[in-house]
């Protein structure tokens, strides 16, 4: 296996294990609350198919069922996914949850009316962004709407977050309705994306 390869499958086995790891404590980015940004979005939308990605423990993957949305949720940590179906049995709700890679979704069957992102795809390298926006591209239907929360990274500064290079992609790929920047608990900055496919592409 080539070096940087390597690197790159030894730098995802971490995280994997890093993410795995806290969710056998409390996870700070794990709230158990929906964002308002998604009750507003469901609030003005039909029902249809939702795809979560890294739906962590699946709050928000059980509250589009209970709004009637046939949901899937997505998360490469296996005790993220335990919790998640333990609280969809409690909650009384059928959802689809499985452990898997979100750069590598060729056995996911689109097409989704929503696939939703909340601090997922600003962890991934750059390759696994590629691969990863390849994916959304496939699996968002024609109408759908892609609903992407991230941290946005400085200059300089280290961890997960968006660079100005990742916007670019997204909106060379999808068509951007909406970006609400704010800051995550008052310090990181953080940003808000309604992106929807090209009617064209």
């Amino acid at each position: 296996m080539p070096v940087v390869h390597t690197r790159i499958h030894f730098q995802y086995m971490l995280r994997k294990l890093f993410f795995n790891l806290w969710y056998f404590r409390a996870p700070p980015w794990d709230t158990g609350i929906s964002p308002p940004e998604l009750i507003n979005f469901i609030n003005h939308t039909p029902p249809g198919r939702a795809l979560d990605l890294g739906c962590g423990s699946g709050t928000n993957v059980i509250t589009l069922v209970q709004h009637g949305w046939q949901a899937t949720g997505i998360d490469f940590a296996p005790r993220a996914i335990q919790i998640a179906e333990s609280k969809a049995k409690q909650a009384g709700v059928t959802a689809s949850l499985s452990i898997g890679d979100v750069t590598q979704l060729d056995s996911i069957p689109g097409p989704f009316d929503l696939i939703l992102d909340i601090g997922c795809f600003h962890t991934l390298p750059e390759i696994g962004k590629t691969r990863y926006l390849n994916h959304v591209k496939r699996l968002l239907a024609p109408d759908g709407t892609y609903l992407l929360y991230g941290f946005l990274k400085g200059i300089g500064e280290n961890g997960p977050g968006l660079v100005p290079e990742d916007v670019f992609n997204l909106t060379d790929t999808l068509q951007l309705i909406y970006r609400q920047d704010g800051t995550e608990r008052g310090r990181r900055l953080s940003t808000w994306f309604i992106f929807k496919k090209y009617n064209s592409r």
